[in-house]
């Protein structure tokens, strides 16, 4: 089987390697637009559960990357202005995503995969060598060209959160998983930071719209942004710079995030998957895991339907039907906690206790409009809490199948 890649992010390069694992045989090709060794992001963050499906995939990248994930935190805190900090449990990690996706290549490489850097996807690819592969992963991110040519045959849908932020980086390290909320004239911003490796913090700034235009930051250039952003969060900065990379010179780095939903996955030969397929709000940490998950799930449908062209519609329609489902409880919990954060000033006049717990349940439902006393709406979230722990419950119950099936294995992903 010929089997072509477009985008040589997580999804795109793990899927190829489970390709490769599967049928040592099948020529693997990737397509990355941008040049090798260039990535536009930070760090990338890593919970029990991605570690336990990279187990699952392919045991040897997921002890090279469990080995390099040195950005670690064993708790979070929270900062309510000038406030004392407040403290949740919780645990992770982190790696850099240019150094994850460096370990990828050279596996997926190791395994006979070609992959061509530089290659942006156009007319020509999708009507020759596209055409005649057997299978076409589109995993080339928020603005999939692929995508993008047959969005009628997809159903795409695009909405934007309310929300502006920036993904910055930082030099200063964090020792936690910390959120800070800063009140300006123009109203309230915060950042949520985590470290990914030894000398670097991934830094996400946020603000609502109405923020966003009276600290002027619609008429800053990216560097503006940056040095504007070091004086309103100087006291955690300790002195550090944040960091700044941009696609283009001079661009805005502000963005509104993209929700995305498409209502086929799959279009002939040519299959969706990571944030091609689905956005989740950066606020649940989950794209990575996602990614990983919805290219697992189809490596395992086309083993099941025994990896030929003849079964490969089959296989195509069990993915669709399984991810689909699965994608949107994620989903789900993504639109609430990106609910809370556009409502946050609702919550700024509890003591940090009160809004670090509220912080720390936003996934339960919707947040409360403006003006609701903090206790009622706790109460209100009570009541759609039965459908949150069955979300969660069924995630415990899959992680304890997947532990009574492979124990040994499972127990090598503990760090």
């Amino acid at each position: 089987m010929r089997t072509i890649c477009v985008g040589a992010g997580p999804a795109g390069l793990y899927f190829a390697i489970l390709t490769k694992l599967r049928d040592p045989d099948a020529d693997v090709t990737v397509f990355e637009r941008n040049p090798e060794g260039v990535t536009y992001g930070w760090g990338i963050t890593i919970f029990d559960d991605v570690l336990d499906s990279l187990y699952a995939g392919d045991p040897v990248s997921a002890a090279e990357i469990q080995r390099s994930a040195v950005g670690r935190w064993g708790e979070q805190v929270v900062w309510l202005g000038n406030q004392p900090g407040a403290h949740l449990g919780g645990y992770g990690w982190a790696i850099g995503r240019h150094h994850l996706l460096k370990l990828l290549a050279e596996r997926a490489t190791q395994l006979g995969v070609e992959i061509h850097y530089d290659h942006p996807v156009d007319a020509e690819l999708v009507h020759g060598q596209f055409a005649d592969a057997d299978l076409v992963l589109a995993a080339d991110g928020v603005n999939s060209q692929l995508r993008q040519q047959f969005t009628d045959e997809f159903g795409t849908t695009i909405d934007y959160a309310r929300n502006r932020y920036i993904w910055l980086g930082t030099t200063k390290v964090f020792t936690a998983f910390t959120y800070a909320f800063e009140r300006t004239e123009a109203g309230w911003i915060w950042f949520h930071a985590y470290p990914f490796d030894a000398s670097t913090t991934t830094f996400i700034a946020e603000c609502g719209p109405s923020t966003w235009e009276g600290l002027g930051f619609d008429r800053l250039a990216p560097d503006e942004s940056r040095a504007e952003l070091e004086r309103i969060f100087v006291r955690h900065l300790d002195g550090h710079p944040l960091l700044l990379h941009t696609k283009e010179h001079g661009s805005s780095p502000w963005l509104n995030f993209a929700w995305i939903t498409n209502r086929s996955w799959y279009h002939g030969n040519l299959v969706l998957a990571g944030d091609a397929a689905h956005t989740t709000h950066f606020s649940i940490g989950a794209g990575t895991r996602l990614a990983i998950d919805d290219v697992s799930a189809l490596n395992h449908r086309l083993r099941a339907h025994g990896g030929t062209r003849q079964n490969i519609p089959a296989a195509l329609r069990d993915y669709e039907r399984e991810r689909v489902a699965s994608v949107r409880a994620s989903q789900r919990i993504a639109r609430y906690s990106a609910e809370w954060l556009e409502q946050v000033e609702s919550y700024t006049a509890l003591d940090p206790t009160r809004f670090s717990y509220a912080l720390g349940t936003r996934y339960i439902g919707s947040p409360a409009p403006a003006g609701l006393p903090w206790l009622k709406h706790q109460a209100a979230q009570l009541r759609v809490g039965r459908r949150a722990r069955g979300i969660t419950g069924a995630v415990r119950r899959r992680h304890r199948a997947r532990k009574r099936l492979s124990p040994q294995l499972l127990s090598n992903a503990r760090p």
